[in-house]
C-alpha cells in the first residue's frame, strides 16, 4: 500500500477544502454544537508521526495544528478531551498480530504521544483494537459528562479513526470527524473512508467550521 503526503502544512487547507466541497451533505444529520461535546484523539503516538517508524505516515504532522486548535476551543469551553494510545501485547492483539508486521507494544520506544500536541494531562484510553470503545471504558466516561457529540481527530482515518466513528453512532452519539485533523496512508483512503461514513454514521467538517460553531464562553 502506497503512502503520499498528501497534506502538507503548505497545502492542508486548499485539499481540505476541496474534500469538503465534494462529500456529500445529510441535511437530516446532526448539527454541531460544542455543547456536549467531547473531543477524541486518536493515537497520535510517535510511532505514526516520526519518519524513522516503518508505520510513518506521512500527511499526519500537518494535522497537529489543527488538532491543537480544536483542543483550545474544548479547553476554554471546559468540554472534555481524551486521547487514546495504541498498545498491544501477543495476548490482547487478536487479529492485529496477523495484519500487521509488527505489534505497537506498551514500552516500544515510538509508543508515547507526541509532545508538539498539546496534551494536559487529559485522559488517555488504552486500546488494543481499531475501536476506541472496544474493551475500554471510553462510552462510561463519555456517559459520565453527559456526551452527546463526539469529534473525532487523529490517526488512521480508514482503520481507527473509522471504526472508532461507526462504533460511536452505534453506542448512540452523534459523530462528527474532521476532514483535516484525521490523516491516513493515502488521499484515496482518506477521502472514501469520509464519504463512505458520511453515507450513513458520521459528518465530516473542517475544523475551521468546527470552531466557527463554537460560541465564546461567556
Amino acid at each position: 500500500m502506497r503512502k503520499e503526503n498528501y497534506f502538507t502544512h503548505d497545502n492542508i487547507a486548499a485539499e481540505a477544502a476541496a474534500m469538503a466541497h465534494a462529500l456529500p451533505i445529510n441535511r437530516r444529520a446532526a448539527v454541531f454544537s460544542l455543547a456536549n461535546s467531547a473531543l477524541l484523539i486518536i493515537d497520535m503516538q510517535r510511532y505514526f508521526l516520526y519518519a524513522s517508524s516503518h508505520a510513518f505516515l506521512p500527511a499526519a504532522p500537518a494535522i497537529i495544528p489543527n488538532i491543537n486548535a480544536l483542543i483550545a476551543v474544548f479547553k476554554k469551553a471546559h468540554r472534555p478531551v481524551y486521547f487514546t494510545r495504541h498498545a498491544n501485547s501477543v495476548q490482547d492483539a487478536g487479529q492485529m498480530a496477523v495484519w500487521w508486521r509488527e505489534l505497537l507494544t506498551r514500552d516500544h520506544p515510538l509508543g508515547d504521544i507526541e509532545t508538539t500536541i498539546n496534551f494536559h494531562n487529559d485522559p488517555i484510553i488504552e486500546k488494543t483494537r481499531y475501536d476506541a470503545f472496544f474493551n475500554t471504558d471510553l462510552e462510561a466516561r463519555l456517559r459520565q459528562n453527559g456526551t452527546r457529540n463526539l469529534v473525532i481527530t487523529g490517526v488512521s482515518t480508514h482503520l481507527c479513526c473509522e471504526s472508532t466513528a461507526r462504533s460511536a453512532f452505534m453506542h448512540g452519539f452523534a459523530v462528527f470527524i474532521t476532514i483535516d485533523g484525521t490523516a491516513t496512508w493515502n488521499r484515496e483512503l482518506h477521502f472514501a473512508s469520509l464519504r463512505s461514513l458520511a453515507h450513513g454514521c458520521a459528518i465530516p467538517l473542517l475544523t475551521g467550521d468546527l470552531i466557527a460553531a463554537a460560541p465564546e464562553p461567556s
